[in-house]
């Protein structure tokens, strides 16, 4: 009757146009200027009813690009809320690595390695999807700002699931909202300096093949003034990286 159960609202919901709106109601009601109250949400039952939702699916199935990326993207966010919250409390991701962050990542024993991820039967891990599904299928740049892997430094998470019919402003409303936070990134137009968020050091190549491509790029998300300036003359620009908070975002 359960799996019945699923089966119905899965339907349901794709027929409604609306796949993802129990996960819009999951985050509307626990994540406040990004920040999310796991105390809370892991006693919260719809968290596993929306995994379930999620591993029913077949994305293979799902015949618009937006859909299926808007799918993966929900999925990551889900699955990375869900480990948090049966480890919770812990004060970073990073303390569910095997060894720590520099450790698992030589290793290969980060919890994004883990096999932890249900989708329409197969074990996948986070970095499974990020790396071998979202950025090697879609080759979208902006999904590096709506990824969100539980850190303070993150991107700020969404109060609302990504939608096919809305991926597009949903993904430049995340890009602005990135680039205006100044823990994470901030200018010196006088100085012509661009302190970028180690996600841009991280996934360079996925930006543009060099510091003038990335600027270019990110020039997008800017204000108008600081866009003019960039762009007028990236190569007077220097790109420095701001640190990296791995406290637990909430």
């Amino acid at each position: 009757m359960i799996v019945c159960y699923f089966v119905a609202m899965i339907i349901l919901q794709a027929f409604s146009g609306d796949r993802h709106q129990l996960f819009t109601q999951i985050l509307s009601e626990y994540v406040h200027d990004g920040r999310v109250n796991y105390n809370e949400l892991r006693n919260d039952k719809r968290l596993d009813e929306y995994l379930a939702q999620l591993a029913a699916t077949n994305p293979d199935t799902i015949a618009d690009k937006n859909a299926q990326l808007a799918f993966w993207i929900n999925a990551y966010n889900e699955y990375t809320l869900k480990v948090i919250c049966d480890n919770y409390p812990v004060k970073s991701i990073n303390d569910l690595h095997t060894g720590g962050l520099i450790v698992g990542t030589v290793l290969k024993k980060t919890i994004w390695d883990k096999e932890f991820v249900v989708i329409n039967r197969k074990h996948l891990s986070l970095n499974q999807i990020e790396h071998e599904i979202i950025r090697k299928r879609f080759k979208e740049p902006r999904i590096h700002f709506a990824l969100v892997c539980a850190a303070k430094s993150c991107p700020p998470l969404r109060t609302e699931a990504f939608e096919a019919a809305r991926l597009d402003e949903q993904l430049d409303d995340q890009g602005r909202v990135f680039f205006s936070q100044p823990d994470k990134n901030f200018f010196e137009p006088e100085k012509r300096v661009a302190h970028l968020s180690k996600i841009i050091d991280w996934y360079e190549g996925d930006f543009g093949k060099s510091d003038e491509e990335v600027l270019r790029y990110i020039s997008r998300f800017l204000p108008e003034d600081l866009a003019v300036s960039i762009k007028a003359d990236q190569k007077k620009w220097k790109i420095e990286y701001t640190d990296y908070d791995w406290g637990l975002n909430e």
